[in-house]
């Protein structure tokens, strides 16, 4: 059994997150500040508990790794299994996506007033390392897929609501149909963040000698 990988980058993250969380910024403010502590977070690929890494052989899974209690921003690893991909789909609050294994496709849409959804330029190819935010404000539908056809691919989300429970919506490109759909988690647990015991432990046997 390997041993369990060393999660204060993420413990830190939320930490830090939270602090920006409850200043109060613009949203545009808030992301930049946020994505700075992602892009931190996602430089390393060391912290990530192997329970939230697992891809399923039929459908992208989302694992929740953190919720602040008042539901202000959650921290979520998005793992695709080889070639797979999201519908079409909307946010409702703002997001940070950022990618920590593989690699990953993401085509905007904008959808008409007439209904008809619009691919705004070509798909974006994102490798590790690569951010990109979406919001109501900026532009908030796309389409999300796996770049490898033979191996998974894992980024790491933060969203500005808890957004396994927001009501959010997937479109039809062919017909512009809209359909409201809540993502939900795929994870039953979440990590323990605050386990600092062995830190702890270390200190006090540093002073006894």
């Amino acid at each position: 059994m390997s041993a369990r990988p060393d999660i204060a980058p993420l413990r830190d993250f939320v930490v830090a997150t939270t602090r920006l969380v409850e200043r109060g910024l613009p949203e545009q403010q808030l992301m930049a500040a946020v994505r700075t502590e992602l892009d931190k977070l996602i430089t390393r690929d060391d912290w990530l508990p192997e329970q939230a890494a697992r891809p399923h052989p039929e459908h992208y899974q989302q694992y929740l790794l953190h919720c602040d209690p008042l539901e202000r921003f959650c921290v979520v690893s998005f793992v695709w299994g080889p070639g797979q991909r999201t519908p079409v789909h909307d946010h409702m609050v703002w997001g940070l996506v950022g990618v920590l294994r593989g690699g990953e496709t993401s085509q905007a849409y904008v959808r008409e007033a007439d209904g008809t959804m619009t691919a705004l330029g070509s798909p974006e190819s994102l490798v590790p390392g690569d951010i990109v935010q979406v919001s109501p404000t900026v532009g908030d539908i796309h389409l999300v897929a796996n770049a490898h056809a033979d191996r998974p691919s894992i980024s790491i989300h933060v969203y500005g609501g808890n957004i396994g429970a927001v009501a959010r919506h997937v479109y039809d490109l062919a017909n512009g149909a809209v359909k409201p759909f809540v993502s939900g988690y795929s994870s039953l647990d979440t990590p323990n963040l605050w386990d600092r015991s062995a830190q702890v432990r270390a200190t006090l046997s540093g002073a006894a000698s």
